[in-house]
């Protein structure tokens, strides 16, 4: 499968230093365009920076970061993961995107969604009640766009366009989209509707319950009569030399990240034996090189994917942890993943 691609995801999770103290905003984000770098060094395919707008995350505008990733490498793709469409307006997202693939030589690549979390719709002055429709008519309006044509458009939400011209033009015509989707069927046919590929965000429980998302996205697709693209999937990991070691450089912070969401959505804590089994049978990638490529396998495998992004941060793990957990990805990982599927 030497067409599969492989990439990192990143919410520019805020990292303690080697002495444990948590790093400023400033710092993290720097510390993220460092992986980046080396990731770009590495081989690895893309690189994709969350939105988020709190404060454990230090990513909040991944064009711009993603900008000047792009001065610092030459071949790793840069894609947002994702772009929260609702709460943003579709001709500046184009706009922006279209600038960091000017500056990458063509590079970038925008996976639009939903978001995980709803702080950036008060923030920015929508109404949550508006939540569906929000994204329906902006994800219509950013398809017309990418056809980098005078756009005439009308919705009940933003103001309407008549024959508007949208700058910069990307150089080669084309503006690489996804939709990243977390488990709604109705989202996977949107997709299939408009031609774009599939994300799927694959954060907890056995992998190969999401097989019948990709096949309603085909059988959409068809049916639909638009292009079915090789699906992605997401899903969070970490790597270190030893399975014990990162099992415990990795749960510690995960937990408490893990808690705070639960907080706000009504979750109970997590035990141990939750995480434990996640990562023995579920969609947490966490280990040595050696076991987190043959669980990747087996999820590639089985659900015939063409993408692979691992997220590799949760939370305030150390970031000389986060740079040795890149480094074994893109040297020892994807090359055993790509051997262990040949």
């Amino acid at each position: 499968m030497s067409d599969l691609l492989f990439g990192l995801d990143t919410f520019g999770d805020v990292p303690q230093d080697d002495t444990g103290k948590i790093v400023s905003h400033a710092a993290a984000i720097r510390q993220v365009v460092d992986e980046a770098v080396l990731a770009d060094q590495l081989g690895v395919d893309v690189i994709a920076l969350g939105e988020h707008h709190r404060p454990e995350y230090s990513v909040s505008t991944p064009e711009t970061v993603l900008a000047g990733i792009a001065t610092r490498t030459s071949r790793i793709r840069l894609a947002s993961g994702v772009t929260v469409l609702s709460s943003d307006d579709p001709v500046r997202v184009f706009q922006r995107f279209a600038t960091v693939d000017a500056l990458s030589n063509g590079r970038a690549e925008v996976i639009l969604g939903r978001g995980s979390f709803t702080e950036s719709f008060p923030l920015f002055g929508y109404d949550l009640r508006d939540y569906d429709t929000l994204f329906e008519e902006k994800i219509e309006l950013f398809v017309k766009l990418l056809d980098e044509k005078p756009v005439t458009w009308s919705g009940t939400l933003r103001a309407p366009l008549e024959n508007a011209d949208v700058f910069p033009k990307t150089e080669s015509g084309h503006l690489d989209t996804w939709v990243g989707v977390g488990g709604s069927p109705q989202s996977v046919v949107r997709t299939a509707q408009y031609g774009l590929p599939l994300m799927l965000a694959i954060i907890g429980g056995a992998p190969e319950r999401f097989a019948p998302y990709i096949d309603l996205y085909r059988r959409a697709a068809d049916q639909l009569g638009t292009t079915a693209h090789p699906v992605g999937m997401h899903s969070p990991g970490f790597i270190a030399d030893t399975d014990e070691q990162a099992k415990e450089i990795y749960w510690p912070h995960y937990r408490i990240m893990r808690d705070r969401i639960g907080k706000l959505r009504g979750w109970p804590p997590i035990r141990r034996q939750e995480f434990d089994s996640e990562v023995e049978n579920g969609s947490l990638y966490i280990g040595s090189p050696e076991t987190v490529a043959r669980r990747m396998a087996r999820a590639i495998r089985s659900l015939g994917v063409g993408r692979f992004d691992l997220i590799y941060s949760a939370g305030a793990q150390p970031a000389s942890a986060r740079m040795r957990a890149v480094e074994l990805y893109g040297s020892k990982v994807i090359p055993m993943v790509r051997e262990l599927l040949a």
